[in-house]
């Protein structure tokens, strides 16, 4: 069985104290959340229930925070903090990172919804998630002003269907940091 190749940076404890942008797709970037109309997300009902878990989050995990974040038709964008130190796991198992974690159970409550919504199985997210670890004030702004604006941006967006293939694996960093 061929092992699918981890996206988190190796030996990094995602459990740890900081700031994370994230950023979850919908499989095969199909368009559940709603459309972008005149520069503005317009949510349709899946939106809503991505956008009520993603508020949730602190309420499920204590030692979390959120910053910025948007929905966008077919991927969610957010910053995540963690802050306590409480959850030191084992550098052997990723899985078991608070990040991971949490994004698992995100991703789980979603799709059990927006399916239930629809009543179908039909839902379905990308099998991992992006994540950039935030070092400074400077990238944080930067990320935050990417959130913000990236309905605005969206026939320029690295998610949208029409641009997939246009942008490389790097694309989120040399936007942040130059």
């Amino acid at each position: 069985m061929k092992q699918r190749k981890s996206n988190r940076l190796k030996d990094y404890e995602y459990s740890q104290n900081g700031y994370y942008f994230i950023t979850i797709c919908t499989k095969n970037s199909e368009e559940w959340f709603g459309k972008i109309k005149d520069g503005q997300m317009i949510l349709n009902n899946s939106g809503e229930i991505a956008k009520h878990f993603w508020m949730k989050i602190p309420e499920h995990f204590t030692n979390v925070g959120l910053d910025e974040f948007t929905v966008m038709p077919n991927h969610i964008h957010g910053i995540v903090i963690i802050v306590g130190n409480a959850y030191m796991r084992s550098l052997q198992d990723k899985t078991k990172m608070l990040l991971s974690k949490l994004i698992q159970q995100y991703k789980s409550s979603v799709t059990r919804e927006v399916n239930s919504l629809h009543n179908s199985f039909h839902f379905k997210w990308h099998k991992s998630f992006y994540d950039h670890i935030i070092r400074n004030e400077n990238t944080l702004n930067n990320i935050r002003e990417y959130i913000r604006n990236n309905p605005l941006k969206w026939e320029l967006d690295i998610e949208n269907r029409i641009n997939i293939k246009k942008h490389n694996k790097d694309y989120y960093k040399e936007i942040f940091e130059g």
